[in-house]
């Protein structure tokens, strides 16, 4: 008979060889740092399978940001402790829908084009199981770079397949040589990005207002942040995801502050119109929303708190 009293178990410790009762030394070795892994969340709309892709990261620098001085966006940051020693940090998303017949791609990320901490998207769809010919259609929100960098490598498109969207006034927009002179230095990468789209993608489609581009697939106005910026609405079975870009920019800011703004805007005061216009319509509503450089997946709602407006990220949705 087992003896299991607290003297009993005290004795057969002691019985035990004292090789037996000492732990094994941990066996010494380099761990190393592990490999870099796909950055991916994953959101059920519906019959759509949303997937949220990082392309990476950047830190911007305070002294970026408009109508606010740079020690005061940095104190913005530092609210939220977002604040870094370089700036707010900031990621770049891209969104890849499945409806169970055809892949749909929301932005191409920057590529590497701006950040050394970049340039993730390729190999991510590729962890995924989708080839970039596997793409049946881009959205693109607007044409600055960090956006559709990731459509060319060199001279040759990345999505030979599929058919391409961007609203017509950003295409004018940035393929006019007269606005081109007048950009500030950081924004001309993107004029020679959207050149690059318009010569190398002869099935894109320059849009106008809002549109379905398939069901329950369709795009609406955000006009400001650039002239022809669009969101993309996702939406079945009573469930709604909106893509809303670079409409809501970092929660350091966004949505208390719709007056601060970044350098890339060409126009400031439409800027800070359409997001007056639209954070409180969007608190409203209760609309789930995305947006590209708020902290990763960067999903969530703007709710009201307190007679003010605050960013409110979603809970985690886990897809078997």
């Amino acid at each position: 008979m087992v003896d299991l009293s607290r003297r009993g178990f005290a004795a057969s410790l002691l019985a035990l060889p004292i090789a037996a009762a000492a732990a094994p030394e941990l066996q010494a070795r380099s761990a190393g740092p592990l490999a870099p892994i796909p950055i991916t969340a994953r959101y059920q709309i519906g019959r759509f399978e949303v997937t949220v892709i990082s392309d990476g990261y950047i830190d911007f620098p305070y002294d970026m940001f408009t109508g606010v001085t740079p020690d005061q966006a940095r104190a913005a940051a530092e609210a939220v402790f977002a604040a870094g020693s370089n700036g707010v940090r900031g990621n770049f998303a891209t969104y890849l829908i499945n409806d169970g017949e055809r892949y749909v791609l929301v932005d191409s990320g920057p590529a590497g084009t701006v950040s050394k901490t970049s340039g993730y998207l390729p190999g991510t769809l590729e962890a995924l199981g989708v080839k970039q010919t596997d793409i049946d259609a881009v959205i693109l929100t607007h044409a600055h770079v960090d956006h559709i960098g990731g459509m060319v490598t060199g001279d040759r498109n990345n999505f030979p397949n599929a058919d391409v969207y961007i609203h017509r006034r950003d295409v004018q927009t940035f393929t006019d040589p007269s606005i081109e002179v007048r950009a500030p230095e950081i924004v001309k990468s993107s004029f020679a990005a959207t050149e690059q789209l318009v010569r190398l993608y002869p099935r894109l489609q320059q849009i106008d207002g809002e549109r379905q581009i398939t069901r329950g697939i369709s795009v609406f106005d955000l006009s400001g942040h650039t002239p022809g910026q669009i969101g993309v609405k996702i939406e079945d079975g009573g469930q709604v995801l909106n893509l809303v870009a670079d409409m809501l920019f970092h929660p350091a800011a966004h949505p208390a502050l719709p007056g601060f703004g970044i350098i890339f805007e060409m126009d400031k005061e439409a800027a800070d119109a359409s997001r007056a216009r639209f954070f409180p319509q969007a608190a409203e509503e209760k609309a789930l929303l995305a947006a590209t450089h708020m902290p990763f997946p960067g999903v969530g709602r703007i709710v009201k708190d307190s007679g003010a407006l605050k960013w409110l990220p979603a809970d985690w949705s886990y897809v078997d």
